[in-house]
């Protein structure tokens, strides 16, 4: 058990990354009883996740699929040893310095993200949807040293005030390429320290204001050797696909590090709809699909069009997995579902089932390498039968980037989750509701109070108060309760108004797909919105 750093000597030149972990009294309990999980002092992800096949004579064997090409892991290799070159040379960074990444799911956005962690620097990965607004607030808080961005996406990111280097790739004559071209093709996987940071995974917390979750070497490769080999029991002829962007932990594990640890293959889809995810899968005969409830619920609907033969498992994670959707998917392909919990705290899925372990309605149980249980409000553990906080513990765990909300996600050395579960007398966790604010619609985390930000800059915006309400589709919607100011009517057309403004100022999938408009909102003697009286019928 290890509740700090391990004392190895970081191989970062620039300390920002461990000066700024939470103080190691306030870390989550690690657990490392696996041993697969212990880890020797040095170590670099990528060094074990791609250059060991390489090394092993696996070069030619297929490690990613793009929609128009495919790259060996001997070519993957060589990109990422490239790009490495170009971000330790011309590009000029040292290992510690942070990268922002933004690019949709292709090869080179996946060569991007491995070339930033093998050089020794800081990965800060962010979803191809986030706008100005939100990501001037990640690139200041990670005081980012440089980015380098899909050509496509650099509208929003242009408008970024005071970036530093931005690199542009994905296009015929793109930045990052024509410097490629001129990179030596070989790069020494940077000497770092297992416990040196590698990643930096932003989600939003109930407040609006992102979280920077920091995550070490050991932590890319521990969550490959728990969930994947223990409840997927991955294997090297699979072919992994799915929805989630590599920028979601969800993605990033499930899309990139989970093929590449046992040497197998992933098809990378920039603009995935449930009937193109449904025809790539015959395509590619995937074995391994990742993505959300509400895809899986409109693909049940699509399947019988489809050849899914080759489909071996199909996860579930992101949102709360309804029994209807998991009984319909199960009906249009003879599958069980694999329902699993993660979070961007602690990396990827700790609580899952699989095959003849499944059971109707529950998450599961905690994979092996986690140990999870059910506080009540005072921080203690509660038998079965019993709703409360989910506290897990394991090989990962909370350490927020510079955050005084670190308090609040760990407790007595458990990570607090922010979910309300139930444990039955077997073991199996069951979800019950959120225990925050949070509202989690089609898999993606969307915070109330920012969606509120949003709506008070419209002229019209004199209050509001933004919940989840249940939804059979989407597992939750956003609910926008909007007081109007004099002179403005509460029409359908202004409505549709609020929420294209919305769609303008945040990420789009935020904006709130009802509004309700009131004439006052409930607030507590003191001033503060009663939520809870909005989630009311």
């Amino acid at each position: 058990m290890d509740h700090s750093t391990q004392g190895t000597a970081s191989a970062h030149a620039d300390p920002f990354a461990r000066a700024h972990l939470p103080p190691a009294g306030l870390w989550p309990e690690l657990v490392f009883d696996l041993p697969e999980l212990h880890y020797p002092p040095r170590l670099n992800c990528v060094a074990e996740l791609l250059d060991r096949h390489v090394a092993a004579g696996d070069g030619a064997r297929v490690a990613l699929y793009g929609e128009h090409e495919q790259w060996t892991y001997a070519q993957l290799q060589e990109r990422v040893d490239r790009i490495a070159q170009v971000l330790r040379g011309p590009i000029g960074l040292v290992p510690g310095n942070r990268v922002l990444l933004r690019g949709t799911n292709t090869p080179l956005m996946a060569a991007a993200l491995l070339a930033v962690l093998k050089a020794g620097l800081v990965a800060v990965p962010t979803m191809p949807l986030l706008r100005t607004r939100e990501l001037a607030t990640i690139a200041a808080k990670a005081r980012v040293d440089a980015v380098l961005c899909a050509a496509a996406l650099r509208a929003d990111l242009d408008a970024v005030p005071d970036l530093p280097r931005v690199v542009h790739f994905g296009t015929p004559d793109g930045a990052l390429e024509a410097l490629m071209a001129e990179a030596p093709a070989t790069f020494e996987a940077c000497d770092t320290a297992a416990d040196d940071v590698c990643l930096i995974s932003f989600t939003s917390g109930t407040t609006g204001v992102p979280k920077g979750t920091m995550h070490f070497h050991r932590d890319v490769l521990a969550i490959c050797d728990c969930f994947p080999r223990h409840t997927l029991r991955t294997r090297p002829e699979d072919v992994f696909i799915g929805t989630p962007p590599l920028a979601f932990t969800f993605g990033l594990g499930g899309l990139l590090l989970f093929p590449l640890r046992v040497g197998a293959c992933a098809v990378l889809l920039e603009k995935p709809t449930p009937d193109t995810l449904l025809q790539a899968i015959g395509r590619y005969r995937a074995t391994v699909c990742f993505t959300a409830p509400t895809s899986y619920r409109q693909m049940a609907a699509l399947a019988a069009g489809h050849d899914l033969s080759s489909l071996r498992e199909t996860v579930s994670a992101g949102e709360a997995l309804p029994v209807a959707t998991r009984e319909a998917w199960q009906r249009a392909t003879g599958l069980a579902m694999i329902d699993g919990i993660g979070s961007t705290e602690m990396l990827h899925i700790f609580i899952s089932a699989a095959g003849a372990e499944v059971r109707p309605g529950a998450t599961g149980k905690p994979v092996p390498g986690y140990r999870a249980c059910v506080l009540d409000a005072q921080g203690r553990p509660v038998g079965p039968g019993v709703v409360g906080r989910l506290a897990v513990k394991g090989p990962t765990g909370c350490r927020y980037l510079d955050d005084a909300r670190q308090r609040d996600y760990v407790c007595n050395g458990w990570n607090l989750t922010g979910d309300a579960y139930e444990m039955d007398a077997d073991g199996y966790f069951y979800y019950r509701s959120r225990t925050d604010d949070m509202i989690v619609s089609a898999g993606y985390n969307i915070a109330g109070p920012e969606v509120e930000d949003a709506l008070l800059r419209h002229p019209a915006v004199a209050e509001c108060g933004v919940v989840g309400r249940a939804d059979d589709e989407r597992g939750q919607v956003v609910e926008a309760h909007v007081v109007l100011r004099q002179g403005f009517a509460a029409t359908p057309e202004l409505a549709a108004a609020l929420q294209e403004f919305v769609k303008g100022e945040i990420a789009p999938y935020k904006y709130p797909r009802r509004v309700v408009f009131a004439a006052t909102l409930p607030r507590t003697e003191t001033g503060k919105l009663q939520r809870f009286r909005l989630r009311q019928p």
